[in-house]
């Protein structure tokens, strides 16, 4: 379908456990936000710490973390956002989704190994404008929503930039970035993260003059319908669109977790049909059950495909009634099961050496990965020695990381004596070392140590 790469299927996360299950579910990277600057003041967000663990579990399963700094920020912030970025920099963060220009050049001058995206709200609209963003150097752009597919195309082509478009989740009427509405009405600006979704209420609507004058009931004539591309996915890929975005990081984890696995399963299907290799204008076959769950999922009114086709109409918009009116607590419960109760594992081998007068050994396999720790040289016992049985117990609590023991090999000296705490000292230490080699295995960062510290203005 003109990509050697397949696309990247990119999740929100509004929390900890949205971020886990969307990981989960099959999503290639997630996107999500820290405890500023980012344009949903009013999720949960995530606290440094969680972000720094959160980026860790991604690249063990080899997933990207993209962190939103898509706000406008006031000169008096930038003193903060130094300090904000540079532990999550140093954690290994994948990408940085930008609005502000200030903010796109201070990242680029003091985080050099950070990916710069240019986020929707610079309302790119053409290849112009992404050329520029290319020189100031950003990788990848989110245009406009309201762009045609030949004219996403078009920047792809012109610019060789990445691009990312959103496919699911709830549309905006006005082009981003430039909506006021919310700022004017209720002093809560969406450029500020604080948006009040005015938009979504009702109102009146008065034409004509004098005894002409007419008013209509209350409608809703600034609500988009959500977007819903699932059937439309092969045009997608075609066009060369690098990175499928679903929008939702208000919404519950149980969305974000079952959309994603719902789009998973059909881009899967795209690369895998071979009849999807025949040209742009198929049309993906859905089965029932999944354009149902995508429905009960989030309970609005009506879908539509976006601007990708149409330029726009008042098909685009649900008059009648916008408003979210619940989700199918069944279908919830199922998807929480699914992908955030249950802890995927990934399986290791599980070596250890504890001869009376030789270095304590303690090795983790994984595939043809493979780390070894040693230990003090094992003494006689005093008294009762240990044994195999009591170091294999010890060695295999891997409850709190990511793997499990399938395969073990525990041998110990008939009279050789090792401290239990020790022994988990070393079991935790191996699992480090091979958390670090499959991080690094899966082309991901471990860590970063060249950012550089600012000098700012007093002010």
């Amino acid at each position: 379908m003109g990509q050697n790469v397949s696309v990247e299927l990119l999740a929100p996360a509004g929390s900890r456990e949205g971020l886990y299950g969307a990981i989960h579910a099959g999503a290639d990277a997630v996107y999500l936000g820290g405890s500023r600057f980012g344009a949903r003041a009013y999720a949960d967000n995530f606290t440094t710490e969680e972000l720094t663990e959160g980026i860790r579990y991604a690249h063990l399963w080899g997933r990207k973390i993209y962190l939103t700094v898509n706000t406008l920020v006031k000169e008096k912030e930038f003193s903060d956002l130094y300090a904000f970025l540079l532990p999550i920099y140093e954690a290994g963060l994948d990408g940085v989704i930008v609005q502000d220009m200030g903010v796109l050049v201070f990242i680029r001058e003091h985080f050099p190994g950070l990916e710069l995206h240019a986020s929707t709200q610079m309302t790119l609209t053409g290849p112009y404008g992404a050329a520029f963003l290319k020189e100031m150097g950003v990788c990848r752009i989110v245009p406009a929503r309201e762009l045609s597919l030949a004219e996403i195309r078009q920047i792809r082509q012109t610019t060789g930039l990445s691009v990312e478009t959103f496919i699911h989740g709830a549309m905006c009427y006005c082009y981003s970035g430039q909506c006021l509405f919310s700022s004017l009405v209720g002093g809560r600006s969406g450029n500020r993260g604080r948006c009040a979704q005015p938009c979504r209420l009702p109102y009146r609507v008065e034409s004509g003059k004098g005894k002409e004058r007419r008013v209509t009931g209350e409608c809703y004539p600034l609500s988009l319908k959500d977007l819903c591309t699932i059937e439309m996915l092969p045009q997608l890929i075609e066009a060369g669109i690098g990175s499928f975005k679903i929008e939702g990081r208000m919404k519950k984890p149980e969305y974000a977790a079952g959309v994603t696995a719902i789009y998973r399963k059909y881009i899967d299907r795209c690369y895998a049909d071979a009849a999807g290799n025949g040209g742009g204008g198929r049309i993906l076959e859905i089965d029932a059950a999944d354009r149902e769950a995508l429905s009960r999922l989030y309970i609005r009114s009506e879908r539509q495909e976006g601007y990708y086709h149409r330029h726009n109409g008042r098909e685009m918009v649900s008059l009648r009634d916008p408003s979210y009116c619940g989700s199918d607590e069944e279908l919830l419960s199922r998807i929480r099961r699914e992908y955030l109760e249950r802890k995927p594992r990934i399986p290791v081998a599980l070596k250890a050496r504890f001869e009376t007068g030789q270095e304590a050994l303690v090795s983790l396999s994984q595939g043809e990965l493979s780390v070894t720790v040693k230990g003090a040289c094992v003494p006689a016992a005093d008294r009762r020695p240990v044994t195999a049985q009591e170091l294999e117990r010890q060695l295999k609590k891997l409850g709190d990381t990511c793997f499990t023991a399938v395969e073990t090999d525990i041998r110990a000296g008939k009279d050789a004596f090792y401290p239990l705490g020790v022994v988990n000292e070393l079991r935790r230490e191996a699992v480090r070392r091979l958390e670090e080699e499959m991080i690094r295995r899966n082309g991901l960062a471990v860590r970063r140590q060249d950012a550089v510290s600012p000098v700012l203005p007093e002010t």
